[in-house]
């Protein structure tokens, strides 16, 4: 097992995982269930936030309690799948400042086409958690990884619902400091580069379209 790679059983997250990947599971609830994975998940992945610890009065008297040390949280979800996920994450931590990375794949080199990126200015203070529900030939992450580099921030994580091994490989060894984690850990690429066996395209799935 990839030591970067955190692939999350927790049985909630499996269970919706399931209906998730049926083929008659319709938009709305497609769309409620990546959302509800992407809180669960994002439960998870911020276990390492540092506390602090701060007197709290409450109603019998004061106490030692704890509260996150000052660490700002950045999401980015890579166009336009990811935007399925930011509200579920977003539920969590309110406070989070949102950037946006717009990528498509091209359908004959399978390969990133980027068309935006807007992330928020102050991104070196931050730590990023990059959002997309797919992790297929770790095209797309890469490249917005690399983007986001750029900027400097305090840390990078890789959050995607379902990711194939090839991409994970691909992704690990472009960023070996970047954690990566998953809800679950497909058999394969197909020769269209589609996860097997998958959920199908995420985006057509999310917006419902074709």
């Amino acid at each position: 097992m990839n030591k970067k790679l955190v692939v999350m059983d927790h049985p909630l997250i499996q269970h919706k995982l399931t209906f998730l990947r049926d083929k008659n599971t319709g938009s709305k609830q497609f769309r409620e269930l990546v959302s509800e994975i992407a809180m669960l998940m994002c439960y998870e992945a911020t276990r390492d936030l540092p506390l602090k610890e701060v007197i709290t009065e409450t109603p019998m008297m004061k106490a030692t309690t704890k509260v996150i040390a000052g660490r700002k949280l950045a999401f980015v979800p890579i166009l336009r799948a990811g935007l399925g996920m930011v509200d579920g994450v977003l539920s969590l931590i309110p406070a989070a400042k949102v950037g946006h990375i717009g990528m498509y794949r091209d359908p004959e080199t399978h390969q990133p086409v980027d068309y935006y990126c807007k992330l928020p200015s102050d991104l070196e203070q931050r730590d990023v958690i990059v959002l997309d529900p797919m992790l297929a030939t770790g095209g797309s992450a890469i490249d917005a990884v690399d983007k986001i580099k750029k900027f400097n921030p305090r840390s990078i994580k890789f959050m995607c619902i379902i990711a194939a091994p090839e991409g994970v490989e691909a992704f690990t060894t472009a960023h070996p400091d970047v954690e990566v984690y998953c809800a679950g850990l497909d058999d394969k690429l197909n020769d269209h580069c589609y996860i097997l066996p998958g959920l199908g395209d995420a985006g057509d799935r999310i917006f419902g379209t074709k």
